[in-house]
């Protein structure tokens, strides 16, 4: 009975604090950036480019530090309109980036709207341009890879593939896109 009390003071005390340091009221507590290495590439507020075409989704994306600058929170949102063969469907996703004591490797979790779950490492290519999330295999399980390619100084690509159960290397594309980071 004890502890369901004290754990019902620790939710109202937690509720009650809304983010804001003590002493400013309606300020949002700072971000801090930290040093992300290549990621601080994908630090900010990016918006999807594209043809328009019948069937394409338009979305964005952010991706920011979180926990005094300790995880990176990257939020999607891709908005698909309705085709002959389909409902219009939105599809929202939320990805934790953070560093795996004792060695520091960064780690993320993926989540989405449709239940989905995938756990990645993060790795990129030695000439930085590429950040690759790719999840481990497993015998039962599709693997995948998330590509964020620099192309320029606020463009990047986008590449989602997607590899069959039992053959691990064996990735096919799912979405390719491309994004520019949002105007402030």
């Amino acid at each position: 009975m004890r502890f369901v009390r004290f754990l019902a003071i620790l939710i109202c005390l937690c509720a009650g604090l809304s983010g804001n340091p003590p002493g400013q009221p309606g300020q949002p507590a700072p971000r801090e950036r930290g040093d992300w290495g290549a990621l601080q590439y994908l630090l900010g507020d990016w918006t999807g480019e594209g043809s328009g075409g019948p069937g394409q989704g338009a979305g964005s994306f952010s991706f920011q530090p979180d926990l005094q600058g300790k995880i990176l929170v990257r939020k999607n949102r891709a908005e698909y309109p309705a085709t002959r063969e389909r409902a219009a469907f939105v599809h929202d996703d939320l990805m934790i980036v953070f560093r795996e004591p004792p060695d520091q490797r960064l780690h993320a979790v993926y989540f989405d709207n449709e239940q989905h779950v995938i756990r990645y490492e993060v790795g990129e290519t030695a000439d930085g341009g590429e950040i690759v999330f790719l999840s481990a295999p497993e015998p039962s399980a599709p693997r995948y890879r998330l590509t964020y390619i620099r192309t320029g100084a606020d463009r990047m690509k986008i590449r989602f593939e997607i590899a069959p159960p039992g053959h691990p290397e064996q990735f096919a594309t799912y979405i390719e896109a491309a994004a520019r980071r949002a105007a402030h």
